[in-house]
């Protein structure tokens, strides 16, 4: 594990250290998706500016003119596609991206992934993993998986010294956070092959490649029929890893219909143990992209799912660590509002409005139709908030959150009752933020929704007037989300107020995180590492000003 004082060694690391800023003694790290298990999007870390200078653009290989940054501690080159959010743990910053701006002779591009290992404090790359695409008969997965230069999606969960994350290929890996700079720990031993083919010869090691200790192909080993991309970001609970496997449909069918939608994992070796009974897969309407969560019920623990057939589940987690185990469901609660899976009487086909649509089933001008659950459930306290939407690119809809209560009864049966339901969101790929009593979302259209979080009731809407597929992140009283073109920062509240925009360049599909006194922003393009070293001049202009 990299040393928590900079490390200035000669290597420039596709990043630039622009000042070594104090760190708070009190400090936390982000160790994962929504930095714990319960997947809340929000921090305890203060001051963290509400704006920054990402710096004037310029045609040299950082892209980044450092001197004219305001705020930012370092700025790294990532790839062109990023929708991995920035996870950071034990000194080190953790983000996947595609290998389109890999520079590396040792490597080709692919339009396979990269995943980049940081050093916290200078932004020095410690060490990188490279996965070219997937080499398999395109018979067995979708055609547009792995083939949309997207990368690595999947946040990394560190544990225990071990980065946990899911690849482009469909494949579960656990990684040695020091690299290679220690050796080669195995049991596995051939990542010379893995990163560059299993057809290629194999490439020179260096201290800089990724350690690979265990692999998971879900593709082959399920098997599985992954549909676009898949970016779960695995859930671990004492010796179990939990992984969502992507399992979705090509040209609107499952063609797997009883594949594993959720499986567990051994944290040590990656020993296959269980999964679900095969329905949820039956029912997917086009793909599963939601992280499992943790969820207390009394005294008992319990696995909640986020599923691509718009149900969220509630699993008992595994007690005995041995193979061929089956997935207790103890409930299922449907996300989708009355009416939105079926009208008059008739089910509402999915596929079919997402190829032509349908004048009756529009309700002020949003399409009513069922939706999957994209962003992960949030747990805070013994309630769990979830929202349903679709594909961006099957254009606008109603979606909704729900906020629900899992109860064990007196004789052991377990009950799900539903708080509240709000429907004046639209579809939504967002994971909440909860707060000081309050829900944070955001809708694919761009509204951002504040809601009383025991209620529901809306406190307040403001539009971006811009596209969002990442979530909102609450930190410091503060609001932030990333949108096409940028970043956008409201206040924390009941009381709405807009506090500035950043365009950044490329768009920010990922969520930005926070750890150790530092904001961590990432584009399509670069890391920023945002830290506050006192007031900006004030905004001439604003991108979107409060309505």
């Amino acid at each position: 594990m990299t040393s928590p004082l900079p490390r200035l060694s000669s290597r420039l690391g596709g990043a630039v250290l622009l000042g070594l800023l104090t760190v708070p003694a009190l400090a936390a790290d982000w160790a994962q998706w929504g930095g714990g298990t319960h997947r809340n999007m929000a921090s305890s870390e203060t001051h963290l500016p509400e704006r920054f200078d990402p710096g004037k653009r310029t045609r040299e290989k950082l892209g980044v003119d450092v001197k004219s940054t305001k705020n930012v501690a370092w700025v790294a080159r990532i790839g062109s596609e990023n929708y991995s959010a920035p996870t950071i743990a034990g000194g080190q910053v953790f983000i996947g991206t595609n290998d389109e701006t890999l520079e590396d002779p040792r490597y080709e591009v692919t339009e396979g992934g990269v995943l980049m290992c940081f050093d916290e404090h200078s932004g020095e790359l410690d060490w990188k993993l490279v996965v070219p695409k997937i080499e398999i008969d395109r018979a067995k997965v979708s055609e547009d998986f792995d083939a949309m230069n997207l990368g690595i999606c999947s946040t990394v969960t560190v544990d225990r010294g071990r980065a946990y994350l899911v690849t482009n290929r469909c494949e579960v890996l656990c990684l040695d956070v020091r690299g290679l700079d220690n050796g080669n720990q195995g049991p596995f031993l051939d990542e010379a092959k893995f990163s560059v083919g299993q057809d290629d010869p194999a490439v020179e090691l260096r201290p800089t490649d990724a350690d690979i200790l265990w692999r998971f192909d879900m593709v082959r080993d399920l098997p599985v029929f992954p549909h676009d991309a898949t970016n779960c970001s695995v859930l671990i609970h004492g010796d179990v890893v939990y992984v969502c496997t992507g399992n979705g449909v090509y040209d609107g069918k499952v063609v797997l219909p009883t594949a594993a939608s959720l499986i567990a994992l051994h944290r040590d070796t990656g020993e296959f143990l269980a999964r679900d009974d095969g329905k949820i897969s039956a029912a997917v309407f086009h793909g599963q992209w939601a992280s499992p969560t943790l969820l207390k019920v009394g005294n008992e623990e319990e696995i909640v799912f986020g599923a691509g057939d718009g149900f969220c589940y509630g699993f008992r987690p595994l007690k005995e660590l041995k193979p061929g185990q089956t997935l207790e469901q103890l409930w299922k609660f449907d996300a989708n509002p009355k009416g939105y899976r079926e009208r008059g009487g008739k089910v509402i086909d999915y596929w079919a409005l997402v190829r032509g649509g349908a004048k009756d089933l529009f309700a002020n001008g949003e399409l009513i139709s069922p939706s999957e659950i994209i962003g992960s459930p949030v747990v805070d306290g013994e309630l769990v908030y979830v929202t349903i939407g679709q594909d961006p690119l099957h254009g606008r809809g109603k979606g909704a959150v729900s906020c629900i209560r899992p109860r064990r009864e007196a004789d052991g049966k377990s009950t799900v009752e539903t708080v509240w339901v709000y429907e004046g969101i639209g579809r939504t790929l967002s994971t909440p933020s909860v707060r000081d009593g309050l829900v944070y979302v955001a809708e694919h259209a761009g509204k951002v929704h504040c809601l009383d979080a025991q209620t529901g009731r809306v406190q307040w809407v403001y539009d971006t007037k811009d596209e969002v597929w990442s979530s909102t992140f609450v930190a410091d009283n503060k609001v932030y989300l990333g949108t096409r073109r940028g970043l956008t920062v409201l206040a924390a509240g009941r009381e709405l107020k807009h506090l500035a925009d950043m365009r950044l360049g490329s768009p920010v599909w990922s969520v930005p995180t926070a750890a150790n006194g530092t904001l961590y922003v990432a584009s399509q393009k670069h890391l920023w590492a945002i830290r506050d070293e006192g007031e900006m001049p004030p905004l001439l202009t604003k991108m979107n000003p409060a309505k």
